[in-house]
């Protein structure tokens, strides 16, 4: 994949139509990199995203696999060149890991985020003082302006949320996200006061579980689970660790989250309760 990219949609949709073509083919990767002249893996790294195809490429691959309606190759070959284009992201190369790109990149065209956090506002509803104080509090020791760049991506990311076919935000978080402090009591104010005034969005719902739900199955970890229009665009999970960013894209990985995101919506208060709970948590700030 050329430097600087990431897994789009655009990316994911050719993938998928590629291969789709190969197998109506009935042609192997190994045969089609023998009568295009490629190297023997090059099929296989198209596939399985670890290269983005050039254009040309694509124009070879469609014409071996009988694709002769200029129309739908042509379609291919642009979805080929939309792939390679570089999103906002690349600027800020130099402080976002390769993991958290592909995650920018994979959210910036999702339709729907469902997003469980267990001791922090999701980065999505964060004001920027919020996700200072958090990133410097995190597990790297980044100078005041790598820093400041982080915050600027989140900043950046958040603007999804001002477009108008905005994703579904479906949020659930724990109480400690409420009840700790990060940053201070004017901080956590403005943040509380901003988790209170994004949730009035009819499309963003906000709920918490409250303590005394005991043991949930969001105790393990936060996770957020992208989904896509598409029926070939299958749903993402997102797994933030201390050591990156795990991507889970396989249908029977996803379930699990799926199923989980559930129970942890049922075990949350509803939306209405939440607010109340927002605005408590904003009264005890001392």
């Amino acid at each position: 994949m050329p430097a600087g990219h990431s897994p789009s949609i655009r990316g994911r949709q050719l993938i998928a139509e590629l291969k789709r073509l190969r197998e109506a083919a009935q042609l192997t990767q190994e045969q089609v990199a023998e009568r295009l002249d490629w190297h023997q893996t090059k099929v296989f790294r198209i596939e399985t995203g670890r290269t983005t195809p050039h254009p040309n490429d694509v124009r070879l691959m469609v014409e071996l696999y009988g694709v002769t309606e200029p129309g739908r190759r042509d379609g291919l070959v642009q979805l080929a060149k939309d792939a390679r284009k570089r999103g906002w992201w690349y600027a800020y190369r130099d402080v976002v890991p390769h993991q958290y790109e592909i995650y920018i990149g994979l959210e910036s065209e999702a339709t729907s985020v469902r997003n469980f956090d267990l001791a922090s506002v999701p980065g999505l509803l964060q004001t920027a003082d919020y996700a200072h104080a958090l990133i410097q509090g995190g597990p790297q020791d980044l100078d005041d302006e790598e820093t400041s760049r982080r915050v600027e991506v989140r900043m950046i990311r958040q603007k999804i949320l001002d477009k108008a076919d905005r994703p579904q935000l479906w949020v659930v978080i724990d109480e400690s996200v409420i009840q700790r402090s990060v940053g201070g009591s004017e901080v956590m104010r403005a943040q509380l006061h901003h988790l209170l005034d994004v949730s009035e969005h009819p499309k963003t719902s906000v709920q918490v579980i409250p303590y005394r739900r005991g043991a949930h199955p969001g105790m393990v970890g936060s996770f957020s689970i992208l989904g896509f229009h598409q029926h070939t665009d299958l749903d993402v999970v997102n797994v933030e660790t201390i050591g990156g960013n795990l991507y889970v894209a396989d249908p029977m990985e996803v379930l699990p989250y799926a199923n989980s995101f559930d129970h942890l919506m049922a075990e949350a208060e509803n939306t209405d309760r939440s607010r109340i709970m927002i605005e408590s948590a904003l009264k005890n700030l001392t």
